[in-house]
């Protein structure tokens, strides 16, 4: 007992000088070494203190980074809709997907990676049309918008006659969504697409890219991109985005068993 107490008063004065501002937004806290000898305590007992603030959402650890101090408890909410745009912020005639805007370029929060790959993830082979380990075209970016932590992670695979038809799809074009626009210009428009949504506890590498601790969920969003010209899948993309940073909002619609129930009735006799 008295080791829990001594943590939980490690965490309380930990929290205290966050909240006073002693350490900024992105900023690293001491080592754990350095935060034991402040405190005159065991490592241990500091290491549960952290991990208190960790699950609070006030701290995030990030392997080879250190502890760093969150982006905010309550940070900036992008509602996500059904409506993709075409992206007016850039020359290139590329899409912006719900949850970004027309009018905005998002940046890259690591060097985005494209190139071929074998898909081993039975689930997105299955989506996309292909065998277990067929050589496909990934590309993977972090993304978010200038002035704001990384919003989410963005990974997709290209059919082979995508890359066949349009092999610029692995080039970083200047615009979002340019290299869908590649392949509808070489054949495939318009392109369609499906969303499957759920949530889920990050891995300990996405909880890093999206500096967020790792007991906070995320949405992850598969998206099925399928080929105007012959109907079958072109692309699969698969977003990461933490759980505190987006809401979905839907238009519901009525089935039609839920339809009128009175259709020779007035309004007035209701």
């Amino acid at each position: 007992m008295v080791g829990a107490a001594r943590y939980k008063k490690i965490a309380d004065d930990l929290r205290r000088r966050l909240q006073s501002g002693e350490w900024q937004p992105g900023e690293t806290i001491p080592r754990m070494a350095d935060l034991a000898a402040h405190y005159g305590a065991a490592r241990g007992s500091v290491a549960a203190a952290v991990h208190e603030l960790e699950t609070e959402g006030l701290l995030v650890s990030t392997p080879r980074r250190g502890t760093t101090v969150r982006q905010g408890t309550m940070r900036l909410r992008r509602p996500r809709g059904n409506l993709v745009k075409r992206n007016l912020a850039t020359d290139n005639p590329g899409y912006s997907f719900p949850s970004a805007s027309g009018q905005e370029v998002w940046k890259h929060h690591v060097p985005p990676v494209a190139g071929p790959e074998p898909l081993t993830d039975s689930r997105i082979a299955k989506l996309l049309g292909v065998p277990v380990g067929a050589e496909v075209m990934r590309r993977f970016r972090v993304t978010g918008p200038e002035s704001e932590p990384p919003f989410q992670i963005n990974i997709s695979w290209i059919h082979p006659r995508g890359v066949a038809d349009a092999a610029e799809v692995a080039t970083q074009a200047p615009g979002p969504g340019d290299w869908l626009y590649r392949l509808e210009k070489a054949g495939h428009w318009p392109i369609s697409w499906m969303e499957i949504h759920r949530a889920r506890m990050p891995t300990k590498d996405e909880a890093g890219l999206l500096k967020i601790p790792d007991t906070l969920p995320v949405l992850e969003i598969v998206r099925i991109g399928t080929s105007g010209r012959d109907g079958q899948p072109i692309e699969v993309t698969e977003y990461i985005v933490a759980s505190d940073r987006v809401e979905t909002v839907h238009v519901l619609h009525r089935d039609e068993s839920a339809q009128d129930p009175w259709p020779d009735d007035t309004e007035t006799d209701r």
